[in-house]
């Protein structure tokens, strides 16, 4: 390796350590969910059977890992994530375009994962994990590589079920290969299945990912139609950079079937990204192995040219440094000094640490806990064992976290009845309240089913101004 090749690549792991050392302390809503998953599987639970979890396996595996630990384990691997998805693209887009190129498509790849942490995009969640193996099943494609194609998309299947978008967007790249795709998708699909079939958790993953999960994106939010819109619009302007260079990376590509198959490989991409229309910014991350390697290609001539389009590119690029740099300078002198991050977006996390440390101070060993909310969070701190199968309040409500702390329409009534039985037949140690003073509609005394069971616990904390511990009140 060149001198120079190596001061970049050490240049940009620097950059991605420092920017993930700035989330050091923070726990972002969906990666603290796998990490919750992934520690009790490391007690010996097993996926699905003994804990409920609304995702396909890989996410879970793939954060044990390193041992589902919070803090400094979490963003190292995360930084290691990001470096390989960057020479992924270096990889890819040097033998698509050239050297400059690939350090283009290198240097980008890096820089959207530092400048664009919106809440729900730095996390290592199944759509953030799902870019590394998008990014290199469609490599294989492009290769003429069947085969690994498919094993690459259906790995990506088992992280997401949108990987199904990728196993397509492999054939479009690819069809004289279809029947290759198709068994390479097939072998971890039927290897993860009969796994999950031994260990009897087939028909509770069923329920819970694919039941569960159609259930959720049959029922979008009730919100006016044009704000997935403007959630894209500015995912779009912050990548704006990356989509300038696209358009001019498509037109660069003197081979007209190649051109119009990488077209389709983005809007393939897009179809997934508008799947129950919501499309936060996790979601809309299915383009970015798409836009990282046509962006490259375009942005090397448009730097080329010097035109107007330069100053364009140049100005796109400031935009997402002026926005989310400070957050970052912020985050660091907060450590730095040892304050605690006075964050809007990271306030329940806040709070969630104080319930944890209520928790830590009474636990004794051999004792578990239940979480009444969405704050996986909470397990992570407290490091307790969950009672049971049922942890967390969706699948006793029907009412999902993206918008329990507001609204109480339950997406199915029968199967919620059959969880609040199944809640009310454990006995865990704490319980952990963090839903019902932001909204009393879903109050847990407010079940029937419930109220007896819950009549067993005593409160013996608070963390302001929403989080209520309780614990099995003394005989």
């Amino acid at each position: 390796m060149s001198t120079g090749r190596l001061i970049f690549w050490i240049s940009l792991a620097a950059l991605l350590c420092l920017s993930r050392l700035a989330h050091l302390h923070i726990l972002w809503a969906d990666e603290d969910y796998h990490l919750a998953v992934a520690a009790q599987v490391l007690h010996g639970k097993m996926l699905y059977r003994d804990i409920w979890y609304d995702k396909p396996p890989l996410s879970a595996i793939v954060i044990m890992l390193f041992g589902g630990l919070p803090g400094l384990p979490l963003r190292l691997f995360s930084v290691l994530l990001e470096l390989a998805g960057a020479a992924a693209a270096f990889r890819f887009a040097r033998e698509l375009w050239g050297e400059k190129e690939a350090y283009l498509a290198a240097a980008a790849f890096a820089f959207f994962h530092i400048f664009f942490f919106a809440g729900t995009a730095i996390p290592l969640e199944p759509d953030s994990l799902l870019i590394l193996p998008h990014l290199l099943a469609l490599y294989w494609a492009w290769r003429k590589r069947g085969l690994y194609a498919g094993i690459l998309a259906g790995l990506c299947f088992l992280l997401n079920t949108k990987g199904a978008f990728v196993a397509l967007a492999c054939v479009i790249l690819l069809p004289a290969e279809l029947p290759l795709i198709a068994a390479g998708f097939t072998l971890p699909c039927l290897i993860a299945g009969t796994w999950l079939y031994a260990q009897g958790a087939l028909p509770d993953y069923w329920q819970q990912v694919w039941r569960w999960g159609l259930l959720y994106s049959g029922n979008p939010l009730d919100e006016p139609a044009t704000a997935p819109l403007f959630r894209l619009a500015g995912w779009l302007g912050f990548h704006a950079a990356l989509c300038l260079g696209a358009v001019f990376g498509l037109r660069r590509l003197t081979d007209r079937t190649l051109r119009w198959k990488l077209a389709a490989w983005l809007a393939v991409s897009f179809l997934a990204a508008m799947i129950g229309w919501r499309m936060p910014p996790r979601y809309l991350s299915q383009m970015f192995p798409a836009l990282v390697l046509l962006g490259s290609g375009g942005l090397a001539v448009i730097f080329n040219n010097r035109s107007l389009c330069s100053v364009i590119a140049v100005i796109a690029i400031l935009i997402p440094v002026g926005r989310f740099g400070p957050r970052y300078i912020q985050l660091l002198t907060d450590d730095a000094q040892g304050r605690e991050h006075n964050w809007g977006d990271a306030a329940m996390d806040r709070e969630s640490r104080a319930g944890a440390a209520i928790v830590r101070q009474l636990a004794q060993p051999g004792d578990s806990i239940y979480i009444w909310g969405y704050r996986p969070n909470v397990v992570v701190y407290t490091g307790l064992p969950i009672a049971s199968k049922i942890w967390d309040s969706q699948p006793v409500t029907m009412v999902p976290a993206d918008r329990h702390l507001a609204r109480n329409e339950v997406l199915d009534a029968s199967w919620a009845l059959e969880h609040q039985d199944e809640l009310a037949r454990t006995r865990p140690t704490f319980i952990v309240d963090g839903l019902s003073a932001y909204n009393p509609a879903l109050d847990i005394r407010s079940f029937p089913r419930l109220a007896e069971w819950f009549a067993n616990y005593c409160k013996v904390g608070e963390a302001q101004p929403g989080l209520t511990v309780y614990r099995k009140c003394a005989p």
